[in-house]
């Protein structure tokens, strides 16, 4: 993947949500921005535009001049920071926003001889905040436009845009689903207690909580819990579980850690399973 860094505009007055801290409303569990933080931790800088707030990991702080000055003013004072070729540009309100489509964005980028792409929404609008630019014409733009205004403060991000030679790509239909109003929120919350989605939303959420970046088969793991519920009693299925995760960790070797102290536990609870069954018919 094509290094990057990335700036998350996290500002704004947030006027339909009655003035509430929109990158602060949690959806699943998680703050919009943890969520949008998870999404790009590749980036090799990541800088957020907006009040400081506690994240799940280290970010660089910095606000426009005056505050509230819009996007591309807030974008202006992210880019200063910015040391990479590439820069990902992202709202703090994209609640579905994963790895893949930032995968999408940057390996678009590295094909093509363009400034930068950018997503489209399910009805071909341009998503200007879900999209990644080459650094040297957007540091160029913006330098032009604050010349040509004498204040970047207002102006609509659109006036950067149409200078650049973009790319667009339709990633997943809910990549670029952003949060403007309480409605918008209950319909991303309610989305993600789906049956089809509930529980990788979980695990992430909980991943993210205790700081664990580990890529764990789910599917070993329920299938301990199931064994260990029916061969030996239902309160075991957590208490294996738990033990498992316990014995990987002081084992320190990763998912294959996981893996094992998964299949030993598994090969304990048929044997119990198994004897269960002979005292049964004995």
């Amino acid at each position: 993947m094509t290094a990057y860094d990335a700036v998350v505009l996290a500002g704004g007055a947030a006027r339909r949500l009655g003035g509430a801290d929109k990158p602060g409303v949690t959806v699943g569990g998680r703050p919009l921005l943890d969520r949008v933080l998870g999404a790009c931790a590749g980036a090799g800088v990541t800088v957020v535009v907006g009040g400081r707030r506690p994240t799940t990991r280290p970010v660089l702080w910095t606000r426009e001049e005056p505050p509230g000055g819009g996007p591309l003013a807030a974008l202006s004072a992210g880019m200063r920071h910015i040391e990479a070729e590439s820069t990902l540009v992202l709202s703090a309100d994209l609640p579905f926003l994963g790895e893949p489509t930032v995968k999408a964005l940057l390996d678009a980028l590295a094909a093509g001889g363009t400034e930068g792409v950018l997503c489209t929404d399910p009805d071909g609008r341009d998503q200007p905040l879900v999209a990644v630019y080459r650094a040297e014409p957007l540091h160029r733009e913006i330098a032009l436009l604050a010349a040509e205004h004498g204040s970047l403060s207002g102006l609509p991000l659109r006036l950067l845009t149409q200078e650049l030679d973009l790319v667009r790509i339709a990633p997943e239909p809910l990549s670029s689903f952003d949060c403007d109003t309480w409605e918008d929120i209950a319909a991303a919350r309610a989305r993600i207690r789906e049956h089809g989605n509930v529980l990788d939303e979980w695990i992430t959420a909980v991943k993210d909580e205790l700081g664990i970046d580990l890529e764990v088969d789910t599917g070993v793991l329920l299938d301990l819990a199931r064994d260990a519920a029916h061969g030996v009693a239902r309160p075991a299925a957590p208490l294996t579980t738990f033990l498992v995760g316990y014995a990987a960790a002081k084992a320190g070797e990763g998912p294959e850690a996981v893996a094992e102290a998964a299949r030993k536990a598994a090969a304990l609870a048929a044997r119990w399973a198994a004897e269960s069954g002979e005292a049964g018919s004995s």
